[in-house]
This record gives structure tokens, sequence and C-alpha cells, in this order.
């Protein structure tokens, strides 16, 4: 009897056993059952909570990245249409007397040196007229050349003589305009460049004889002005350019670098001298460079085109060449709209004097005013004076 006793004991010992084995591997299923449910539940019960954590997480990282967004924006923006060219810093010159720049624009020439080639070894050379000066691109093209630094009016953006173009697309015109008159020569969502005519009409002449006497770069709210001061005798070591930057009158030096710089809101204005007098290089980063010379109109010329002009005035205009940055495909002007893509020129081809029409479109009221029929460019206020620039006829 204690014999059976102790069996069924030890069977009921083993069915606890069993048993407790089987709660255990229940659990164990429910358990990963439960982790599976637990997954879901990410969308579901729990998961939503933890769903809610993981976005508080996110707000927060949102909010973090708001708050470095905010920082950014207290920092000083860079530079528009940042001109990439330009930016090197100045090496001490090789033995042989060649410049070099160690370029600091991020393209694929950054932190390489260019050197100025052996044919034009300066940036600035003092005899302008004769030799070419260096020029050092750090831009995508990494590279020096050799270029005269005055205006060629036979080039692209040329505007010369009584007064003579020549395109963006190089066809080449004379617009006429009017003595006293003053037009659109570009006119741009981010700039417009007007130009002031003086001009003579001699006895029997059905139109005026007409030259540009002074321009005005506007950009933003500030206007550059360059001009070539009324003279009665012309004289080769006279000075008679005339600089304003808004409105006041700027010296550009004669030594060193030779140059004057302002910085108007998010751009820079470099003003150098290409020569001891009467011609200058204009810059106003990512939007014009201009090579710029005064000159008179001399007394052969006078009697060749039988211009008839007073003995006491030389008539001292400017010659420039333009070249552009980032001009948009709906840009105006007499001079600018031959830079649109689709743009046909309506000069008549195959004349002497090939004729641009238009002085009715472009006229502005003012050297300084922005509004014409075709002009794009808008700012608030018309703040510059053209006081002592504008020569009166």
């Amino acid at each position: 009897m204690a014999s059976r006793k102790w069996t069924i004991l030890v069977a009921f010992f083993i069915l606890l056993i069993a048993m407790e084995a089987a709660i255990v591997n229940a659990q164990g299923k429910g358990n990963g059952n439960g982790n599976g449910d637990y997954g879901k539940g990410n969308d579901k019960g729990n998961g939503k909570d933890n769903g809610k954590q993981d976005d508080k997480g996110k707000n927060k990282d949102k909010s973090k990245d708001k708050n470095k967004d905010k920082g950014k924006g207290e920092e000083k923006p860079p530079k528009k249409n940042y001109d990439e060219s330009s930016d090197y810093e100045k090496l001490s010159p090789l033995p042989s007397g060649q410049e070099r720049g160690f370029c600091k624009a991020k393209t694929a020439c950054q932190f390489k040196t260019l050197v100025c080639p052996a044919e034009c070894n300066q940036r600035k050379p003092k005899k302008n007229k004769q030799q070419k000066g260096c020029f050092l691109d750090c831009s995508s093209k990494c590279e020096a050349t050799c270029k005269y630094r005055k205006a060629n009016c036979d080039g692209y953006g040329s505007l010369c003589y009584d007064p003579r173009f020549v395109g963006g697309d190089g066809v080449m015109f004379y617009f006429h305009g009017a003595k006293g008159g003053n037009f659109a020569i570009v006119s741009d969502h981010d700039f417009q460049i007007n130009a002031h005519f003086i001009g003579t009409r001699p006895q029997g002449r059905t139109r005026d004889y007409t030259w540009v006497q002074a321009l005005a770069v506007m950009f933003d709210s500030h206007t550059l002005d360059i001009a070539a001061r009324r003279v009665s005798q012309w004289d080769d070591k006279v000075d008679t350019l005339i600089v304003k930057w808004d409105g006041k009158s700027v010296s550009i030096p004669t030594d060193g670098e030779a140059e004057w710089r302002a910085n108007g809101d998010d751009r820079e204005v470099i003003i150098e001298r290409t020569d001891d007098t009467n011609s200058l290089r204009v810059t106003v980063s990512g939007l014009v460079e201009m090579d710029i010379r005064a000159r008179p109109i001399g007394e052969k010329e006078n009697k060749v085109h039988n211009y008839q002009l007073p003995s006491d005035d030389a008539f001292a205009h400017l010659e420039t060449q333009f070249r552009f940055k980032n001009l948009s495909d709906s840009v105006e002007g007499i001079l600018g709209q031959t830079y649109r893509p689709n743009y046909v020129s309506t000069v008549k081809k195959g004349v002497a004097m090939p004729m641009m029409g238009g002085e009715d479109k472009y006229e502005t009221r003012t050297l300084y005013s922005t509004t014409c029929k075709l002009c794009r460019f808008e700012r608030p206020t018309e703040i510059a004076s053209s006081e002592g620039l504008i020569a009166q006829y």
C-alpha cells in the first residue's frame, strides 16, 4: 500500500512538472505573440504612445533645426551673384616678375595658384594703351589670360562714337537718341543703366549729332555715376572723368592698386584706373563689368564728319564696353535687348549706318529715372542727384 502511495505521489509530482513546463512554454509563445502584437501596436495601443514619443523626439529635432535656421538667419547672408572669378589672394611675384594669385573661390580652381603669362606679367600694367594686363580667373575656367584693359569699340557690348553699338548678338547698329535726352541702355530685374546724351544740330540738318556723356548704374538702392566733364580744350594729362557714389563725389587713387571699393548692400563695387587719366574699369559684382574711356571730338574728326562743333567745347564723351553677368531672358534696353536668347535684330543689314529705332520705348525722364515704356527695373525712389554731373547744352 505504501509503495502504491509513493507511486501516486511520484506520478503526481511528474504531472505537476509537466504542467509547469507547459505553462512556461505557453508564456513564451504568448510573449512572442505579444511582441508581435506590440510591434503591431506601434500603430495601435501602446504603439501609439511610443509613436507619440517618437514624434515628440522628431519635434524636438525640428525645433533644434529651426533654432539652427534661426541662428543662420541672423548671420550676414552671402553676396548676391558672388563673383568667383576675382576671388583670390594676391601672392608675391615670381623672380621673373610674373604676378600670382591663390584662388579661394569654391570651384574646381579652389586652392590653386594661377600665374600670369610671361607676355603679360602684371595684372595692372601702367602703360595700359600699349600693354595687355593679366586676368586671373578663379571660376570654373581656372585660367590666367592676357587682355587689354580698355574698351574695344568693335567688341560685343560696346558703345562708342556717335553713338555706335555692337550688340550681344554681334550686330553693329547706330542709335541717335536726342541732344539732352536720357535713355535706358540696359534694364533688367536687378539693375538698370541709363545714358545721358549730349549733342549738336548744325544748321540745315534734320537730326542731332549725339554722344554719350554720362552713365548711371542703378541697383538695389544705390546709384553709381560715371561722366565726362565738359572742357573747352582737351588735355590728355588732365582727368575729365567724374565718379559719384550715391550722389557723393569719389576720388580714385592714382598710386598703389589705384582703385576704390565700396559695398552696396550685398554687392561689391570696384573702380580702378586703367591709365593715368581718363580710363577706368568698373565692376559691380554679379551684374556688370565696364571698361570706360573719356575722349574728345578731335579737330580732324570734326571736319571729316562736318559736325561743326564750337571751338570752345571739346565735346568730351564716353567710350564703353560692357560685360554683363546673369542677365534674364527678358532683359530690355537699347543694348540689353540684343542679349535675349531669341532676339532677332531689326536693323537693316548691308548699309553703312544701320539704324536702331526705339527712342520712344527707352527714353527716361532723367538720368536716374527707371521708368520707360519697356523698362523692367524697379526701385522705391530715385535718390541720386545729377548736380555737377550732366553737361548742359
